[in-house]
């Protein structure tokens, strides 16, 4: 029998975890101001698919080993922000303002899908959850620990889906505000690239501190 309790404070912990600003959201916000619509939502599924992934490592797990070898934690830490950091770099270079598609665009977000999913699976922060957090509301006494998991998984996916929608909505109507102003739209692409760049630099700071 589930434990509304306890998935009532999980769902608390979660939404703490993923409204709190890191890579994930950053990559969200860059995927709208450069892709518009169909972008932010295809980096917003990619990042559930992630967080999906994250759930079945943890229950396998993966986070396990990467509490005994530590090298291997502060690898996917270098990998996820070097990641981040590389998007943050090429939107700081650029010349070109931020602009929505032309009408009629084809949207391709297969690409941004699979970076979502890359972003998230390299998220240090995750993993974090999974070490720390995830396990203590997994109690075998109670029944299978996969349906608990999926119980879990579920929740977290309704709140990413919400929180970095919401993330999306508002950079999209951004995104429409600075087509019509190229020089602000300059500015603004090279502001989240900074944000991406300090992002990715925070990352690795808190992760080797």
């Amino acid at each position: 029998m589930a434990d509304y309790a306890q998935l009532g404070l999980f769902f608390v912990v979660v939404f703490g975890v993923i409204a709190l600003p890191g890579l994930d959201m950053a990559f969200v916000l860059a995927s709208t101001l450069r892709g518009g619509h169909g972008a932010g939502l295809a980096a917003v599924g990619g990042i559930m698919l992630g967080g999906a992934a994250h759930v079945v490592l943890g229950v396998l797990g993966v986070a396990a080993i990467l509490a005994v070898w530590p090298p291997l934690f502060n690898t996917v830490l270098l990998l996820g922000a070097l990641y981040i950091g590389w998007i943050g770099w090429s939107l700081l270079r650029t010349q070109e303002a931020v602009t929505l598609p032309a009408p009629g665009a084809i949207q391709h977000g297969r690409p941004v899908f699979l970076q979502g999913m890359l972003t998230c699976l390299l998220n240090p922060k995750a993993y974090v959850f999974m070490l720390a957090i995830f396990p203590q509301f997994l109690h075998p006494e109670r029944g299978g620990l996969w349906s608990q998991a999926a119980a879990l998984g579920l929740i977290t996916a309704f709140t990413q889906a919400a929180v970095y929608g919401t993330v999306a909505f508002a950079a999209l109507r951004a995104h429409r505000w600075l087509a019509g102003n190229p020089r602000a739209g300059l500015a603004a692409a090279r502001a989240v690239g900074a944000v991406l760049l300090g992002a990715a630099l925070l990352t690795v700071l808190q992760g080797w501190a």
